[in-house]
């Protein structure tokens, strides 16, 4: 396993399908060895959520979208949120992703939590925002806010079949 590098992300994106789509600014976006992605909404859960042994049962939290501003901002309290990504992830068979909370929220008191980008994974994500800072946190729409890496598997898999697979697209 190897993960990918700047160039090979850039030749990856610029190939169809595309690795990435929906992106702000790609010379921005891309770092040596990663991808930074950006915030499209942010929403508050409103239920409880279950799960078990298996998915018969499965009940996902239903959310409220937070509103921003007319700068494109909103200062959130601390607790938990969901947010919602700008870009469309295309995976091919043979790459998965990780996610890590860009420097610059850790340094806010924030963090950003995901779960693993499977191989052939199509979709546009969502992970847990966590506001830890008592004194809570601005963030505006499109702010870069999780690094994504990308790593090359030792051969290709059968692919995502979850029922996330194609989500908020």
């Amino acid at each position: 396993m190897s993960v990918l590098s700047a160039d090979d992300i850039r030749r990856l994106i610029i190939q169809q399908p595309s690795l990435l789509e929906g992106y702000c600014n790609i010379e921005e976006q891309l770092q040596p060895n990663g991808f930074d992605i950006t915030l499209r909404e942010i929403a508050t859960l409103q239920t409880p959520g279950r799960i078990e042994i298996d998915n018969s049962r499965r009940i996902i939290s239903s959310l409220e979208r937070i509103d921003f501003d007319n700068t494109g901002c909103v200062t959130l309290l601390p607790g938990c949120y969901i947010v919602t990504f700008n870009e469309i992830v295309h995976l091919p068979k043979n790459i998965m992703a990780l996610g890590k909370s860009r420097s610059s929220l850790l340094r806010c008191g924030v963090a950003v939590h995901n779960a693993v980008w499977d191989a052939g994974y199509n979709g546009r994500s969502q992970a847990l925002m966590i506001v830890y800072n008592t004194h809570g946190f601005c963030i505006q729409r499109n702010a870069r806010v999780l690094q994504l890496i990308f790593l090359n598997l030792s051969s290709e898999t059968d692919g995502y079949r979850g029922i996330y697979q194609g989500e908020n697209v």
